[in-house]
């Protein structure tokens, strides 16, 4: 289970199932990483296929990164077993 959610439209779409606040094209795959964000125990739980799982550096050290689609990333981290800070951006 995701502990906070930083981005105010994913977080409507997590807690609400309300797409409000985010791109619809990207909406099926938001729900897909959020139900898995909701399963994992540890961030390596994150790494499957298509995904592009990885840790950030720089500003973003502690996190980890998953590809939603185009510039658009899922970034998170973990403690004590639950995502926490999650939040969607475009790194560009």
């Amino acid at each position: 289970m995701a502990s906070s959610i930083r981005h105010k439209g994913l977080a409507t779409l997590y807690y609400d199932d309300r797409t409000k606040g985010v791109q619809q094209a990207l909406v099926k795959r938001l729900r897909q990483i959020l139900a898995l964000l909701d399963t994992a125990f540890v961030a390596e739980d994150m790494n499957v296929p298509g995904l592009r799982f990885h840790q950030l550096k720089g500003d973003f050290a502690g996190f980890y990164s998953v590809s939603v689609s185009g510039n658009w990333r899922v970034i998170f981290r973990f403690e004590n077993g639950q995502a926490t800070d999650v939040d969607l951006i475009d790194y560009h």
